[in-house]
């Protein structure tokens, strides 16, 4: 009965995960959206977790089951049956978190081995609004070239540089061969944005963006997206 409930009251029921590494804030970014809450505490996600959230989009109801997996490496096999069926999928990284940077294409290995071709995917660097910790810069992520690998510069450890160079917040290098991290997420055809659950910043866009993509998708296609057991089941 409340599943043909939550299919007859929306016209359409969209699957996201939340997928990266440990500690990145999926949780963070799942409760402020579907809560519009935030915890200071770290609980790390034990297998999976999930919140249902009623959106309305161009004159359509939407609902989003959205699903919030285990970044740690031995849940691995649990979480990744959770794939199926997926019809958008947000890769997190921490922008003060090197490493959980330097994941995300293992993250986008996963989407490639166990989701659709078709899933939609969003790229997303969470804790924007730690400023001063913030090791991988929107404009500069990474500076590449065959000769050298130069990472993000913070402003506290060259103040005399800074001034010289830049009125901005972030020292920005430019050398041929320049990663910028939108030009990282155009390179692999993502969409990029920053957020911060803390702050709620971006956080409320980057779901309604993903939704929004996904709707666009199926309108533009014969398919109709598949119903959702909203069970704790991973099958579709």
């Amino acid at each position: 009965m409340l599943r043909c409930c939550i299919f007859l009251c929306s016209d359409y029921l969209f699957k996201l995960l939340l997928i990266g590494d440990s500690g990145v804030g999926k949780s963070c970014l799942l409760l402020r959206f579907a809560d519009d809450s935030y915890l200071e505490s770290y609980i790390s996600t034990i297998g999976v977790d999930f919140k249902i959230r009623t959106v309305e989009q161009d004159g359509k109801t939407i609902k989003l089951q959205i699903w919030d997996t285990a970044g740690q490496e031995r849940f691995r096999t649990i979480t990744s049956s959770y794939y199926r069926g997926a019809h958008g999928i947000i890769v997190v990284y921490d922008v003060t978190d090197q490493e959980s940077f330097n994941n995300v294409k293992q993250w986008l290995n996963e989407i490639d081995r166990y989701a659709s071709d078709s899933v939609n995917k969003l790229l997303v660097g969470n804790k924007c609004d730690l400023t001063a910790q913030k090791v991988v810069a929107t404009e500069t992520a990474q500076v590449r070239s065959s000769h050298f690998i130069l990472y993000y510069v913070p402003h506290s450890l060259f103040p005399e540089l800074w001034r010289d160079v830049s009125m901005n917040r972030k020292l920005v290098l430019c050398f041929d061969g320049m990663q910028t991290m939108q030009a990282f997420a155009d390179e692999i055809g993502i969409p990029f944005m920053e957020t911060s659950a803390k702050s709620a910043t971006n956080v409320e866009q980057a779901f309604m963006a993903m939704s929004a993509s996904i709707k666009n998708r199926y309108q533009n296609s014969s398919n109709c997206p598949s119903f959702i057991d909203i069970h704790l089941n991973p099958s579709v």
